[in-house]
């Protein structure tokens, strides 16, 4: 937020975070926004409350609609004016803030064929918990990070949860030296616990977020993440940052099969898949291995395909590197 806020207008953090919240998201519920807030639900449903006793909120909890911002104003102007006059020069000065609320309430609005650029790091994370908290059925991310430090983990545990619980499938791909971090691979184990599908790539710099395919934010700069984000529901767009992601996540290994989460190889390949992979690990040649298990070049092949995409291995020296790491060999 720039400039003077709606706290000299005699609103509390809280009911101007509310209010905004309201502003961006006309028309949706009431419940659970103390999540996306990061606020205690009691300090959160009084600032409902009041902010309707003021008339700047209406509707009911189902939907809730946020009065227009000059109107707003107005109604906290006339309400100051009358019990702080010796603030009367600050208080009518106030008056800019109806061109921030509107801009606000109109970044919501991205046109279908828009492209938004958020430069504000703050903006960019309430713009991410904005989208994260009305997803409905699918929220998919490549993430580059080595470490979750704790306020990460503390943000994003509600909302994560949340959604989990609503059953929004939760798709993410993590950078295998996330691994070597402990507090990171903990609240990754908890995650996939709680149903989330989480990959684990060796290595890539991209930074994907997808919202029910059809909101997608990337960064500006993928090397220098303070240059800002780019927010778009552009369909092409869309599409090819989806694309994008599936090449990623076709590449990735499961993240139970690493953490000992997962199956072994008895439970996971069939005997004749197992039995290939042996000898995809001790062989160099397609007919060694085919004479070895008296079956055709033709059908031994494509036994090895199965087993790269069971791996998600992207070669043979990949799959046995992965089948060494998982102790199937």
């Amino acid at each position: 937020m720039n400039g003077t806020s709606l706290l000299i207008l005699g609103l509390t953090g809280t009911e101007e975070r509310v209010y905004r919240h309201f502003l961006r998201n006309p028309g949706t519920f009431g419940e659970d926004i103390h999540l996306l807030l990061h606020a205690p639900r009691e300090e959160v449903e009084a600032a409902q409350e009041r902010l309707n006793g003021l008339g700047l909120l209406r509707g009911d909890r189902s939907a809730l609609f946020a009065t227009d911002p000059e109107t707003a104003v107005g109604r906290l102007t006339d309400l100051q004016l009358r019990v702080l006059h010796d603030q009367l020069r600050q208080v009518t000065q106030s008056r800019h803030l109806i061109a921030e609320l509107e801009a606000e309430r109109g970044s919501k609005s991205l046109a279908p064929q828009g492209v938004e650029r958020l430069e504000v790091l703050a903006q960019i994370r309430d713009r991410i918990d904005d989208l994260a908290f009305f997803a409905r059925d699918e929220i998919i991310s490549v993430e580059p990070y080595t470490a979750l430090t704790p306020d990460n983990i503390a943000h994003s545990r509600p909302l994560d949860t949340r959604c989990l619980r609503r059953g929004v499938r939760l798709c993410s791909v993590v950078r295998k030296e996330a691994l070597d971090h402990p507090p990171t691979v903990a609240y990754l184990r908890e995650l996939t616990a709680q149903g989330a599908s989480i990959r684990v790539a060796e290595s890539f710099s991209e930074r994907i977020l997808v919202y029910d395919r059809q909101t997608a934010l990337v960064p500006v700069d993928p090397e220098n993440t303070a240059r800002g984000a780019l927010v778009t529901q552009q369909a092409g767009l869309v599409s090819n940052i989806l694309a994008l992601f599936e090449k990623i996540w076709d590449q990735a290994v499961d993240l139970t099969l690493l953490t000992g989460d997962g199956h072994g190889a008895d439970e996971v390949l069939s005997e004749i898949e197992r039995r290939v992979l042996e000898e995809l690990c001790r062989v160099g040649k397609d007919e060694t291995g085919a004479r070895n298990l008296d079956i055709s070049v033709r059908t031994y092949r494509r036994h090895v395909a199965d087993v790269l995409r069971i791996l998600g291995a992207t070669s043979r020296p990949h799959a046995a590197l992965l089948a060494r790491e998982r102790g199937w060999i």
